[in-house]
């Protein structure tokens, strides 16, 4: 048993069905958990943990076509409301895909007892710092299998975890194995209301951590985030810097309407991710996109020649009406495309994600009672003048 393991193990663990109330991920939603997307190379398997009883957990690997072996980035979830076994699996496909694009093996771990992994998952009610100790219990036993992989480059990893996995995240970084070079909290935190001042607690948890937690690490907080706004959160990371800890925070402001769900958009790339490949370059970690097919639209079309992608004079040309809505497509990152009702004039565009171009074509039939055409995909124009 290795030193995080010792220490976490020494804690008392109470196993069961809880009240803790966290944050939903909600970069995975329920109805994609049978979603296996080839186009982006994933699969499921299954790990022991290192209980006592050991369960198996389930993780959801993305892996680069290659021989590899490839740096790896481990994706934290975070916790549903309800039965924590209903939760689907965690596959945040915006981030997995700018990974992917950089050469990385990217793994989605589920902790014991949530979605398809054994056993019951943890509670502590008001001990926030022993729940993220206990979380991290499955890192340890993650990363252990990572590496007895021969496609895991464990010498070169990153860790990231959104609301309760941003807790496990900095939990395990206060013994992390060397090859993490860099640690991401993305909203991370928990909430225990009954009874509790978790204000406080989540407070103590990060201030504990902060005491042995050195390796680089970098926060994200919104400004409008439903379960840890700024008057929570900015005493917490206080705590964690003042211990010790090896920080730095992005707040970031308002998104959308609650920030809580920034990671999980595609639209939250703007707010992260430049951010984040430059700690990752600093810690020596590669950046460069070298398989830029893992952020295009799958089975795209040819360009037919017909206007140029930025064009606005042609689409409205096609199917007048749609310009508007062309242009917010336009600043929209890839993969993306824009599908249009030639009969109803209107449209529907779809990026990020699985598939955007069946998602566009499927919302604006749907949407519009009638058969609809690509108009656009990633950069290229797709649609032929009749």
């Amino acid at each position: 048993m290795n030193s995080i393991q010792s220490e976490f193990s020494r804690r008392a663990l109470v196993l069961g069905a809880s009240a803790l109330l966290s944050a939903w991920c909600f970069c995975a939603a329920a109805q994609d958990a049978d979603i296996l997307n080839a186009s982006l190379d994933e699969r499921i398997e299954f790990v022991k943990n290192d209980k006592f009883i050991p369960v198996s957990l389930q993780v959801t690997v993305f892996q680069p076509k290659g021989p590899g072996p490839f740096p790896v980035v481990m994706l934290n979830h975070g916790k549903a409301t309800g039965n924590n076994h209903l939760q689907g699996r965690n596959r945040p496909i915006p981030a997995v895909r700018e990974f992917l694009k950089r050469g990385y093996a990217v793994v989605a771990p589920m902790r014991q007892g949530f979605a398809g992994s054994g056993g019951s998952a943890v509670g502590e009610g008001c001990n926030i710092e022993g729940n993220g100790q206990a979380q991290a219990e499955d890192v340890v036993a993650m990363v252990r299998w990572l590496g007895s992989q021969p496609w895991a480059d464990s010498s070169r990893m990153m860790m990231m975890g959104q609301s309760h996995g941003g807790l496990t995240t900095m939990a395990y970084s206060q013994a992390p194995d060397p090859g993490f070079k860099l640690f991401v909290n993305f909203a991370g935190g928990l909430r225990y209301t009954t009874s509790c001042q978790w204000e406080l607690a989540l407070r103590d948890a990060y201030a504990s951590y902060g005491k042995k937690s050195k390796t680089p690490s970098i926060w994200f907080y919104g400004e409008n985030d439903s379960y840890f706004p700024p008057p929570v959160i900015a005493p917490a990371f206080k705590a964690f810097v003042e211990a010790g800890g090896n920080g730095e925070m992005v707040a970031y402001g308002p998104f959308g309407v609650d920030a809580h769900a920034m990671f999980g958009s595609a639209d939250g790339l703007d707010i992260w991710l430049d951010k984040v490949l430059a700690k990752m370059k600093d810690a020596g970690l590669p950046v460069e996109v070298v398989l830029p097919q893992y952020g295009r639209v799958d089975g795209a079309p040819a360009a037919t020649g017909y206007a140029d992608i930025a064009d606005i004079a042609a689409l409205k040309a096609a199917n007048r009406g749609s310009e508007s809505a062309y242009k917010t497509f336009l600043k929209k990152r890839l993969p993306r495309a824009f599908a249009i009702a030639p009969k109803a004039g209107k449209q529907h565009y779809a990026w990020g994600g699985d598939n955007p171009m069946t998602r566009a074509l499927e919302l604006c039939a749907k949407n519009n009672n009638e058969t609809c055409v690509l108009y656009a995909v990633d950069d290229i124009v797709a649609w032929k003048k009749p």
